[in-house]
């Protein structure tokens, strides 16, 4: 609701009223089950494409790392605003006394409904608990505070916009430890043939955003990466040149492919592409298929 206020917000300052459609989405009624175990794209995006195809709404916001990378027909995304912050962060209950991940107490428990998440936590703390986390950020946040979960592992994007930024114990800084492709970015789609729309909305578009998440959707999609798959990806310019970082994991963090590429402006996605070609031809396929045997999905394509 948040993300569609702000879209709200950024249409009523060029003189353009909205209105805001609500839905449940799978994803959010699904909550005593883990996003891995569901299965099917889309958990959080479905039911608004489809409402978006069939011409019930004007256009759909979306937290573009929910996003599959296989575009629906007739539907794309127009315009993305300014990313928030993409890092993860942990949250610490202050009862542990805990100031940054390698502070919490062995065996505390953490939680996170994400593989790519509990993937890089036990690659870095073995010795912690993994448990999984499902939820909206204030349901999250509860549980952290009762005492539920010691720590639990968020997107910054989600507290700083809901502005309970100083729940944030530690930020995990990149490229260590790598977001979800897209994460912090806010999109907006809408239909191929909607001329009107795409005027309306293609003036929202924040273009050094779209460039990055454009390189790391395309290496997400490169690797056939759902949430079955832990995978992260950041276009950053921390060391003064933008660079793709990404990196693909087992299940238990023991083992992780990890590589970058500067970003070529001009071509996001052959970035993503090729990085994504470098991590399979290093060990990434075999993971792939060890990923899919056990989450039995169908085989990655031939390269």
């Amino acid at each position: 609701m948040r993300q569609a206020r702000l879209v709200e917000s950024a249409l009523l300052e060029r003189g353009i009223a909205s209105e805001i459609i609500t839905f449940k989405t799978t994803g959010d009624k699904k909550l005593d089950q883990p996003l891995s175990e569901i299965g099917a794209k889309g958990l959080f995006t479905r039911e608004l494409e489809v409402a978006l195809a069939k011409n019930k709404i004007d256009c759909a916001v979306h937290s573009l790392k929910d996003l599959p990378t296989d575009s629906v027909d007739d539907l794309e995304i127009i315009a993305q605003l300014e990313r928030e912050d993409p890092r993860d962060v942990l949250v610490v209950n202050r009862q542990t006394g805990a100031e940054n991940l390698d502070d919490l107490p062995a065996g505390s428990r953490v939680g996170t409904s994400s593989l790519r998440r509990r993937s890089q936590l036990l690659a870095r703390r073995p010795d912690l608990e993994v448990a999984e986390l499902r939820g909206n950020v204030p349901t999250r946040l509860g549980k952290v505070e009762s005492g539920t979960v010691h720590a639990a592992i968020l997107a910054a994007a989600g507290l700083i916009r809901l502005e309970v930024q100083r729940r944030i114990t530690a930020f995990l800084e990149p490229p260590d430890w790598l977001p979800a492709a897209g994460q912090g970015a806010i999109a907006i789609q809408t239909r191929l043939d909607d001329t009107r729309m795409k005027e309306l909305l293609r003036p929202l578009d924040h273009e050094p955003t779209s460039t990055a998440t454009r390189a790391e959707r395309a290496f997400l999609a490169a690797l056939d990466g759902g949430c079955q798959v832990p995978i992260g990806a950041l276009v950053s310019d921390a060391g003064g040149v933008p660079t793709l970082y990404g990196m693909l994991s087992d299940l238990s963090g023991r083992h992780i492919v990890r590589g970058s590429r500067v970003l070529d402006p001009r071509s996001p996605e052959s970035t993503g592409e090729a990085l994504a070609a470098e991590i399979r031809s290093r060990g990434g396929s075999s993971l792939l298929v060890e990923l899919r045997q056990l989450s039995k999905l169908p085989a990655p394509q031939p390269e």
